[in-house]
């Protein structure tokens, strides 16, 4: 397992570059007034299914559209070309990014997205929807993943990268449902998500790490078009 993590670690960074970080919310407000504590996620309530496919998950090139509410969701551009690793890989980032949507929008209740995670990837999922809850904040808008590739795999073990753009999404008041004053900075550019991968004994591809690139990055310059 931690030899996965450090393939994960390995991505090329440029010179002018600054080393991988793990994926956790940036630019949040900082302990606004009256923000909860409450981090603790708990199942989904009956009656809830969570995020919602439009179309069926398979090889592309093909567009998909998860629907987690009426005012978010996530566009999935699948590779032109998928073998069932890939797929597998595809479906596990998916998940996890449109769960965690729905674990923000619905405060916790939705903890979906934690079976497309393990381990570390596991922590880092709770802590990225932890800190939205601390600070009593929410989503709305369009995520697209695209330009997705394995950029390395070892049996059970793979390193997946993909272009994240948030730039359509905005950081809401979660008691008003206004957009925050001052919105983060992955609402102005999108960014490079690095995952580590592992094939379970079930067959699932489930995230064990994640890290990402931002721009001016050198890595990350391919997300721009």
């Amino acid at each position: 397992m931690r030899a996965l993590a450090a393939l994960a670690l390995a991505a090329p960074v440029g010179c002018s570059s600054p080393p991988a970080r793990p994926f956790t919310p940036v630019d949040l407000p900082a302990d606004p007034p009256g923000a909860s504590r409450d981090a603790a996620g708990s199942p989904a309530p009956e009656g809830t299914g969570g995020p919602r496919r439009t179309d069926g998950a398979v090889s592309g090139p093909k567009e998909e559209t998860v629907v987690i509410s009426p005012d978010v969701r996530v566009v999935v551009e699948w590779p032109a070309v998928s073998d069932p690793d890939t797929a597998g890989m595809v479906k596990a980032l998916r998940d996890y990014r449109a769960g965690s949507y729905s674990a923000v929008v619905t405060q916790g209740a939705d903890t979906a997205y934690l079976n497309a995670m393990r381990d570390e990837g596991a922590w880092q999922g709770r802590e990225w929807v932890g800190r939205f809850l601390e600070h009593h904040t929410s989503l709305r808008g369009v995520s697209r993943i695209y330009a997705m590739n394995v950029a390395a795999a070892d049996g059970r073990g793979a390193t997946f990268k993909a272009c994240i753009d948030e730039t359509g999404m905005r950081l809401l008041d979660a008691d008003t449902g206004k957009a925050v004053r001052r919105q983060p900075s992955w609402t102005r550019r999108p960014f490079l998500q690095t995952a580590g991968m592992r094939r379970g004994d079930d067959g699932v591809w489930r995230i064990v790490l994640l890290q990402y690139e931002e721009l001016p990055g050198e890595p990350a310059k391919g997300c721009l078009r």
